[in-house]
């Protein structure tokens, strides 16, 4: 059996959630779209719902799939429906859902559901992606409560920038929706994971940590307190020297300068691993600090053990988890932690943890 394999730790991704409420001080939705960031939501969400306040993902298809696997808790759809048709399964299967353009609005008006649904109402703070203008929320909230459809209205918007702790752009965009939910009987939801690890002051109601989670950090700020969930890993297949000056790879971008010891390494892109990291990324070998030489192929990738004598056939290779730093990894590859996670595929998944 090909040794790559991504572990999944079930125990670190209880502390992480344990983490993010304890921090924000109130509920918190656990944020499990795009199959919980690459880790199987099913399995995530299980392992979470019994302390959860309940989930999020991106669209019904997800949360279908959820309480087809048992899930009870409150589930929100952050993008709230495409179709009209999609409100009789939001209806059937208790969902929340966002609203956050006048489509959605009209969708509402079109359906009679059998119990009044929940709905967050989504205001643009800036970060002009979705949402109304928060001079909209008091005639929104009321015109959502008017019809007997909507049975309760969260208020919620979305930072840009909470992952950048000198830029002022999330209190200004705090400042918006304070402006615009002043005064309306209705919670908030307003912290993301950078929010909740790097803004106390707009801390409150429902928090939606996503990537912090996954043991991920956005800013990084939390002090080494978030634990990795999934570790990426696999095993040296086979074992050469190349001389001075010999290529190595695709493209012949590594040529050695010196005698090197080269281990080839189940691991690809096609498993997920990015193409594109350069030569020095950060691997661990046996426990060992080592790195990639050589470019990243579809099914293999070459790793330096010039300086680690008895690494060789079969030792164990870190890509990413207690040992490697994610955040180094994605660094190296110019992109966030979210995108490797996300794109983790064909190697064996293994759970660990209850």
């Amino acid at each position: 059996m090909r040794p790559a394999r991504a572990l999944v730790d079930l125990d670190a991704l209880r502390h992480n959630y344990r983490l993010a409420k304890a921090l924000h001080g109130d509920r918190a939705l656990a944020v499990v779209k795009a199959n919980a960031y690459g880790h199987g939501a099913l399995r995530c969400a299980r392992v979470l719902e019994g302390e959860a306040d309940g989930f999020a993902v991106a669209a019904i298809e997800e949360a279908i799939a959820l309480r087809d696997g048992g899930i009870t808790a409150p589930i929100l759809l952050l993008e709230g429906v495409f179709e009209a048709a999609e409100l009789a399964e939001v209806d059937a299967r208790n969902l929340w859902m966002v609203v956050h353009h006048a489509e959605q609005l009209r969708m509402l008006d079109g359906y009679t559901p059998k119990k009044p649904f929940n709905v967050w109402l989504k205001l643009n703070t800036g970060m002009n992606r979705a949402g109304f203008a928060p001079g909209q929320a008091r005639e929104l909230h009321d015109r959502l409560l008017a019809g007997g459809k909507v049975g309760r209205v969260t208020l919620m918007t979305h930072f840009a920038r909470a992952d950048e702790p000198d830029a002022d752009a999330t209190e200004q965009q705090f400042a918006r929706f304070q402006a615009g939910a002043a005064g309306i009987p209705a919670e908030h939801s307003i912290c993301n994971s950078a929010a909740i690890l790097g803004w106390p002051a707009v801390r409150g109601n429902w928090a939606r940590p996503g990537i912090m989670l996954y043991g991920a950090d956005p800013m990084p700020l939390d002090g080494g307190q978030l634990k990795p969930v999934m570790t990426l890993e696999s095993r040296v297949i086979a074992v050469r020297e190349i001389a001075a000056g010999e290529p190595l790879g695709y493209g012949a971008r590594f040529v050695a300068e010196r005698p090197t010891r080269v281990g080839l390494v189940a691991m690809g892109y096609a498993d997920g691993y990015p193409r594109v990291v350069p030569s020095g990324t950060p691997v661990s070998i046996d426990g060992r600090p080592s790195r990639i030489i050589g470019r990243v192929s579809m099914d293999m990738l070459t790793v330096d053990l010039s300086a680690l004598d008895e690494a060789g056939f079969d030792s164990r290779v870190e890509f990413w988890g207690a040992e490697v730093p994610i955040n180094a990894v994605a660094g190296a590859a110019g992109t966030i932690a979210y995108e490797l996670l996300c794109n983790v595929k064909r190697v064996r998944f293994e759970y660990r943890g209850s």
